[in-house]
């Protein structure tokens, strides 16, 4: 089959893998894997500003008629739109009475309070304070001051993102600490033995050594599986922009300038006083393929096929990001 073109560049993104060998038998890559240059990656990560900023989740996730409520660190969160759109947000507690917000109405713009009336437009009231907030037109950020404790920033560090793009937010949650699930974004190399059913011919390129100038990158050569032997092979960089987010661009291949953006939040603790963390996941895929424009033209379709893949994934790395954390927690882990 061939899928080249007069300008050298190929009609369909798909490649024919010709030598491919069974899982058992690609190469280990626990060598290369070297703890300390994962624990490094992620102790550079953690000191970085995220000026208090936590993602809550989609921007879509936003009704009209109620709000989104969230807990961020033990915080009770709501989130809506006031009459003009603008989101708002502030704790999930009536300043009355106590009344759990979250179950509260919307009216125009307005959250009402269903114990007593209390109607709260997102200016401070009776006690009720807002937080900083901030939509970026993908996903919904709240600023906690009091839980971050950093300096505060004016906004986000948002990644550059691909213009005209597809984009569909998966979450989840696992009994883990937010640098577990980052730890396990920092080990590209586990791809292909811990994700066969996606990932195949996976080669580190780059790993960063903590240098200073150096690109606090990793580099990954991969194919991503279609059907059969059939994939799409590209180039992708890994990133920790701050603490609680890894970002996964294609810098070359199908898809370039597209990323994944993986935020971790911490919830809280469970009834067994172990600690939960969401993780919500952005993908935002762009391409200039003429027929990209249909693709976006059937978002609402697409959107949960997307997110069904991501849940694949993080079905195992949550499990990663688990393992981490109970040996952590009991002082086992060998990293």
């Amino acid at each position: 089959m061939s899928t080249g073109s007069a300008g050298g560049r190929r009609r369909l993104p798909l490649s024919l893998r010709r030598r491919a060998v069974p899982w058992e038998r690609q190469r280990p890559t626990w060598r290369e894997a070297r703890p300390a240059v994962i624990a490094g990656a992620l102790k550079r990560a953690q000191a970085r500003p995220s000026g208090n900023w936590y993602v809550v989740g989609a921007s879509r996730d936003v009704r009209a008629d109620r709000p989104l409520a969230r807990t961020v660190a033990g915080q009770e969160v709501v989130l809506w739109r006031d009459a003009g759109g603008r989101p708002v947000a502030g704790p999930g507690i009536c300043p009355h009475l106590g009344a759990p917000l979250r179950d509260s109405p919307v009216r125009c713009g307005t959250l009402v309070c269903h114990w007593h009336g209390l109607a709260l437009d997102g200016g401070p009231s009776a006690g009720w304070e807002p937080f900083p907030v901030h939509d970026d037109g993908v996903l919904l950020w709240v600023r906690l001051d009091a839980v971050g404790g950093e300096p505060p920033l004016d906004a986000p560090v948002v990644p550059v993102r691909p213009a005209r793009a597809l984009t569909a937010v998966y979450t989840g949650t696992g009994t883990c600490e937010p640098e577990d699930v980052v730890a396990n974004r920092l080990d590209p190399w586990h791809g292909a033995w811990f994700h066969p059913y996606s990932f195949v011919d996976l080669t580190v390129t780059g790993a960063p050594d903590g240098s200073d100038g150096s690109e606090d990158a990793f580099t990954v050569d991969v194919s991503f599986k279609v059907a059969g032997r059939l994939v799409v092979p590209v180039r992708a960089v890994f990133t920790a922009p701050e603490p609680r987010t890894v970002v996964m661009r294609i810098a070359e291949g199908e898809g370039a300038g597209s990323v994944v953006e993986s935020h971790a939040t911490p919830l809280g603790t469970d009834g067994r006083g172990r600690p939960r963390t969401a993780v919500v996941e952005a993908v935002v895929a762009a391409s200039d393929r003429p027929g990209f424009a249909l693709a976006r033209g059937a978002a609402p379709l697409l959107r949960p096929l997307v997110r069904a893949a991501a849940g694949r994934l993080w079905r195992d790395d949550l499990a990663y990001a688990e393992r981490r954390w109970a040996l952590r927690s009991t002082g086992r882990f060998p990293g």
